[in-house]
Order: C-alpha cells, then structure tokens, then sequence
C-alpha cells in the first residue's frame, strides 16, 4: 500500500522512524535542512547517540532504502518530525511545521497522507490542513471536505524513551488521531508497516492532548518527589529513606527526585496545555514551576559546600538530560555545571562519557575540563552526581570517602 515514505525532520524521533520504515521494505526520503547531517546519514552514519541507532542507519542505507536530502520528494506518505520549541513567553513554536507544510505541500499528490509527529498544542494538526490547504488549492483536505479528501492528514505522537528508541518506536502501543473521515485508518496501516504495539484511533485533538497528558502526568510526579526531597533537606533526613519506606505501602509509588527535568517532552509539552486552557491547569503549572526551579535549588546546595574549600574542586558528573544518552536539551544538569563555571566555584572537573568536548557554554568559561569519572573523584573535594549514566557505576564508594558528595538522582543510595 506504501512504496514510498518522506520523512521530514531527522532528529532524534525522525530518524528512527525513517530507518523502522527502511528496515521494513519502504523507500525512505529524509529530509533535513542541516547538511552535515545530510551528509552523515547518506554516508551510513547516525548524527547523534541511540543505542542500535548507528547499526540500523549503516544497513538501511547500504541496503539502498534510505537516503537524505535537503527538500521533500514525492511519495505515498509525509511524517513530519521537526521540532516544536517552548519560546520565551511559553507557547509553542509552531514555525518548523509551518514551513514543514510549506515545502511538503510542494510535492503533494491526490491519495497521499500526512502525518505530525511532532508534540503539539491541540488544534496544531487541524492547523497543518489549513495550511497545506492554502498552499495546495488544486486539492482537498479534511478541514475543508465532509467527503473523503484528496490528502489525508494525522497526528501520531512518538511515545518513546531515549536511550529505548529503537525497541519502543516497535513495540510501543501508538495514539493515531485523524483529522477528518478516514484519516486516522490511513495512517494506521502505515504504521502496522512496522509497528507491534497496538495502533488506537481517535480524532487529531484527542491524540494531541493524550500525549501531553502522558507527559504532564510525569512532570507532576516527579515535582511531588522533588519537593519531598526538599522538605526533607529542611528537616535534616534523608529523602532516599523516606521514600523507600512510603513505597513499601502497597498503594504508594513515589519516584526518585532529581536535578530537575530535562529534555524536549516533560520539560516543555506541560506547558502546551497550560497555554491552551491557563484556568483550568493550575495543578499542571506548579508542578513544572517546581521543576524548572529545582536546579537552582541544587546549585545553591553546591555552593555553599563548595565555601568550605579553599580552592574547591568539584567534580560534576553527567551533563545530558538523562542516562546514557548524549543529549543536551533542556537539561538541568548543564544549567547547574553552567551556573557553577559562571560562580567560577572553583575548579570543575566535568565528567560526560558521550560527549567529546565542552559545549560552548562551559568551555568559554576557562574553568571547567571534560575529564573521566576516575580523574574527577580522586581530585575532588565536592562530587556532584547529576545523570544516573551506567558508566559512573564503575565509581567505587570507597573513593568517596573524605569527599562531600551531592547524589541528586538517588545513584548511590
């Protein structure tokens, strides 16, 4: 039914799918506006850290069913996965899909379909028809045709955990929300293509909110335990005991608090609902009130250890938002070794086992170094564990000793 799918956007949910799609018999166009990562992917190579990623992204394209470009081409299908940033004022940036639609609807056919990946605010894929529909008036869209369109048009959020990308993109369950009639069946049986989970239809709105309810869901959680923790530092106890024992009731599940909340799903798609209905989503902006102050509240805790030192070394290990990945955004553990370079708190023996070098914002600061695990505690006076990667478990305790140690993500515990 599919010969040929064009995926727009190559990050870190694009890709993946564009090599799922490959790997399972369709021809794939990916299309990205960064050359070099036009240039890498076409070369068999992945532009950023997945586990199994590189493997697939080599095989696909030595099996000649994926390929990169800069500009969308016709095919049977669009998935569009570009990003949708939190601006300044917390509202969605909806700009990469807008010129996402402008540059797909160039090459739009009667009988094709088009589906957002990206998170959305609700109403964002009804937005989409509206728009391929202005720049494409020779066809119908569902927005506009009680009958069945010509272009079909859907939202299918990704679901998936970084660091599991390429097992959850084919075995999680998927939320497929149509626009109009037929839309949402269409998109499923792309998606049966190569996924093993269960497809769940329903209307584009309903599929938009159920992601970021999921999303929201977490945020909140993970602000309780957070605060706990909190509370527990201005009573002088040890969070890590309080919440193993409240989990020991067999109705309580309360998780680990950390840093703060990192990445482009929980620390931004809460937001999206809060701008969509202020009123009714006090609970939700608090909790990611909490969260987005948390980092400060450890980077306090920090500094004023570190005054106990002359000269205090720090070793900050983890910057990436969560384990074993290599990715940087919005992650709180780069905000707090950030601020401390910024302090200047001493010296910063920086500890990231999948990054090659200092991003800007630390190495412009002339008092950080990336340096191993090992190097970082045995020179430090202040250990600060900020991401729970599987490499820092080679850290004995024992080289702890004498040292004053932050383990915000309960690793040690």
């Amino acid at each position: 039914m599919f010969s040929s799918v064009c995926v727009a956007g190559l990050g870190y949910i694009g890709l993946p799918t564009a090599v799922a799609l490959a790997t399972n018999g369709i021809d794939v166009i990916g299309v990205d506006v960064n050359p070099a990562t036009v240039e890498l992917i076409n070369s068999g190579r992945a532009p950023f850290v997945e586990p199994d990623l590189a493997v697939a992204v080599s095989g696909a394209v030595a099996m000649g069913r994926l390929r990169a470009t800069g500009t969308p081409e016709p095919a049977d299908a669009f998935i569009i996965a570009v990003p949708t940033p939190l601006q300044e004022d917390r509202t969605a940036d909806l700009s990469y899909v807008r010129d996402a639609a402008v540059s797909v609807a160039a090459v739009l056919k009667a009988g094709d379909l088009v589906i957002l990946e990206s998170t959305s605010p609700p109403g964002t894929t009804v937005e989409l028809s509206r728009w391929l529909g202005k720049h494409r008036p020779d066809l119908t869209f569902p927005h506009q045709s009680g009958d069945t369109p010509d272009v079909r048009v859907a939202h299918c959020p990704e679901r998936v955990l970084p660091g599991r990308t390429m097992i959850e993109i084919a075995t999680n369950d998927r939320v497929v929300g149509g626009v109009g009639e037929g839309c949402a069946e269409r998109a499923r049986d792309l998606y049966e293509v190569f996924t093993q989970g269960e497809c769940l239809l329903t209307d584009a709105t309903t599929a938009e909110m159920a992601k970021l309810s999921e999303n929201a869901f977490r945020d909140v959680n993970i602000a309780f335990a957070n605060e706990i923790s909190m509370v527990c530092d201005h009573l002088g106890i040890d969070a890590g005991d309080v919440i193993a024992l409240a989990n020991r009731h067999p109705r309580v599940d309360i998780l680990r608090p950390g840093p703060g909340v990192g990445g482009h799903c929980i620390a931004v798609d809460p937001w999206f609902i809060v701008g969509t209905a202020p009123r009714q989503s006090p609970l939700i902006r608090l909790a990611r009130e909490v969260n987005d102050a948390r980092p400060d509240y450890v980077l306090g805790e920090v500094v004023r250890t570190a005054e106990r030192f002359k000269d205090p070394v720090v070793a900050c290990l983890g910057l990436a938002f969560k384990a074993n990945i290599d990715d940087l955004r919005e992650s709180p553990a780069l905000h707090i070794v950030t601020r401390l370079a910024e302090q200047q708190v001493g010296h910063l023996l920086v500890v990231e086992p999948h990054i090659n070098e200092l991003p800007d914002s630390l190495a412009s600061t002339g008092t950080a170094a990336l340096v191993d695990a090992t190097t970082a505690v045995r020179d430090a006076d202040v250990v600060v564990l900020l991401v729970d990667h599987d490499a820092f478990r080679a850290v004995k305790r024992t080289a702890l000793r004498g040292k004053a140690v932050f383990d915000t993500r309960g690793f040690w515990h």
